[in-house]
């Protein structure tokens, strides 16, 4: 019989196609394919976090070979509270050292393994890259996911990056998807002209109300993944998700062909992208300087 796999994700069980079409790809081309010499069980929380410790242990029941986790830290720690010995390979986690994930990123050491997205890690970057194409004047906003874990550092090290940058910055926290509304109408009220999206799962997962309100809104945003840009985003600064849902494929495979995975490093991205949406900057009135797109890795005009 195919070997069984499970996939946790925070998010829906129907994985957005940033992780499915990277995880199809990179169990391909470890040599498995759902449906053929593969089985996969999806478990999702549709971002309310509290359910993903029984969702996980329904995966542990089921006696799964390995369980690939999506949406971030939390599903990765769910999974990893429900079980230390079935395998574990978590996507795009910011600093799973310090979140408790692993022990090291050259040897993880236990049943976790994955790779790094250097997720909330750009937030300054993505604020000064914003700072460059919205004038001075009106202050920004923030939207972080409440439950993330991390979130205080996160705030602390938003504030202090704009308070380096001169400009004054609204933080909200919002805890599922139904708060994403009145976070924009709040800091509409707030007058924000310029937006940080959180590079957190929560945002991703309702990447069309994102961009839809903060077109509404007329708030010139800055993503962490060039999907959002795709979509009609102003500009977007991170790792390609897509690749690290593949690197998660990838090392998925490996582990059903018999890898340890506490001897498979925690892989980290080497690259990051720059994206500018120039016809969303046309309707924002924004004039975007020769400089900025020259460093831009793609443009869409």
């Amino acid at each position: 019989m195919s070997p069984l796999i499970g996939v946790l994700s925070s998010g829906p069980a129907k994985l957005r196609e940033d992780q499915s079409g990277g995880l199809r790809r990179g169990l391909k081309e470890a040599g498995f394919v759902e449906g053929d010499n593969l089985r996969i069980l999806y478990r999702g929380a549709d971002d309310h976090y509290e359910l993903l410790p029984a969702l996980a242990a329904e995966l542990v029941s089921q006696s799964v070979s390995v369980i690939a986790t999506a949406g971030g830290p939390v599903a990765a720690l769910a999974a990893k509270s429900a079980t230390s010995t079935i395998p574990i390979v978590f996507a795009a986690v910011s600093d799973p050292v310090k979140s408790g994930l692993v022990t090291s990123l050259n040897r993880p050491g236990g049943n976790v393994t994955g790779n790094a997205g250097l997720t909330i890690e750009l937030d300054a970057k993505r604020l000064e890259l914003l700072s460059e194409l919205v004038p001075a004047g009106r202050p920004f906003g923030a939207l972080i996911n409440a439950n993330r874990p991390g979130v205080d550092i996160e705030e602390n090290d938003l504030l202090a990056a704009a308070k380096n940058l001169g400009r004054e910055l609204v933080v909200l926290r919002t805890s599922d998807s139904a708060s994403i509304e009145a976070a924009f109408e709040k800091l509409a009220q707030f007058g924000v002209t310029g937006l940080v999206v959180g590079a957190d799962a929560l945002f991703n997962d309702n990447r069309p109300r994102v961009l839809s309100l903060a077109a509404y809104y007329a708030m010139a945003g800055v993503y962490p993944w060039r999907e959002y840009v795709t979509a009609g985003g102003l500009i977007s600064y991170g790792a390609n998700l897509l690749e690290g849902y593949r690197l998660s494929g990838v090392y998925v495979g490996r582990i059903l062909k018999g890898e340890n995975p506490a001897n498979l490093p925690v892989v980290q991205p080497d690259k990051f992208e720059f994206l500018i949406n120039l016809r969303t900057a046309k309707a924002l009135g924004l004039v975007v300087p020769p400089a900025i797109i020259a460093r831009a890795d793609e443009v869409i005009e």
